[in-house]
């Protein structure tokens, strides 16, 4: 047997700084916008490195195996499968959290509603009336509701989701994270909402970041998001962006605890319509807007809200 020749293919890499420097010009002929980012991503991944321990081993050899895996994934990528499902996790509020087909890819807006509840948390302790019970509609992957019991001290979160796919991420994730203060109910959230305050007592606080994006608004959304991420947890019942915030507030009055408030991602288009909304319900309501200037969340409080029961 003859000994094998090694390749003199430029094209070939050699180091891992070759490896990502070929990455980032693939993906950039691909038209992706962070193409220097997804790139060390996705090349670490193929490498079972963290990003840090990759730019300090870019002198490292190649095996061939760790090429193929690596050419395998900017493949998929440059057929714009997610980055998040390629590695199978993404970061949320200085966490990692698992994700994959099935389950919405946390995105960074979605932490202004944790940023908003950890505020309101604080001004509840300084008042002496801690937040002690959170509802999660809509869970996901879990990020939202596992982040708040995580990062509010003794809050216990109800976490719901009409997706199995979707829970099983979660569950994962509370697991990995040992996030022991949260339940998770699968069904239909709002029947499920429901039922929990009248049995065990009404939420100091209800996040929701529901689908919000109209059949009209597809064409808009980019290929990783329209064609691999569930369409039930990106668009809107029928066509209707509003269909979910207009039932979460027709809801809040008998499922907040008195002082309780509900936080609610919203569309880059929503933010007109959601404050009149919630004021045409008798509903205290302010919008928060995200660091791109977009009205991103809705706070609502009920001028009316439910006492927990006593007994």
């Amino acid at each position: 047997m003859q000994p094998r020749v090694p390749s003199t293919d430029p094209v070939t890499p050699r180091t891992a700084g070759e490896m990502v420097k070929l990455a980032r010009e693939f993906l950039q002929k691909k038209g992706l916008d962070e193409a220097r980012l997804e790139a060390e991503l996705l090349v670490a991944h193929a490498l079972d490195l963290d990003r840090l321990k990759l730019f300090l081993q870019h002198d490292r050899p190649l095996r061939e195996e760790e090429i193929v895996r690596a050419r395998e994934l900017l493949v998929r990528r440059g057929k714009r499968e997610p980055t998040a499902y390629l590695t199978g996790k993404r970061e949320f509020y200085g966490r990692t959290f698992l994700v994959g087909p099935g389950a919405l890819i946390p995105r960074p807006e979605t932490e202004l509603l944790v940023d908003r509840a950890r505020e309101i948390a604080r001004g509840r302790a300084a008042s002496d009336a801690p937040l002690a019970r959170a509802a999660d509609f809509g869970t996901g992957s879990g990020c939202l509701g596992i982040t708040l019991a995580l990062e509010i001290e003794d809050l216990s979160v109800f976490a719901v989701d009409a997706s199995n796919e979707a829970l099983a991420w979660a569950r994962r994730n509370a697991e990995a994270l040992a996030a022991t203060r949260v339940e998770f109910g699968h069904g239909d959230g709002y029947a499920l909402l429901a039922q929990h305050a009248r049995a065990q007592g009404a939420f100091d606080l209800v996040v929701a970041n529901p689908p919000y994006v109209g059949r009209d608004e597809s064409a808009d959304l980019a290929p990783e998001v329209r064609d691999h991420e569930p369409a039930s947890a990106l668009f809107a019942p029928e066509g209707d962006p509003d269909h979910h915030l207009v039932r979460l507030l027709d809801l809040t009055p008998s499922v907040l605890a008195r002082s309780g408030t509900l936080l609610v991602e919203l569309g880059h288009k929503q933010g007109t319509r959601a404050k009149p909304l919630a004021e045409a319900r008798g509903l205290e309501a302010r919008l928060h807007r995200d660091y791109g200037g977009i009205e991103r969340v809705l706070e609502v409080r009920s001028s009316e809200p439910r006492d927990r029961p006593t007994g």
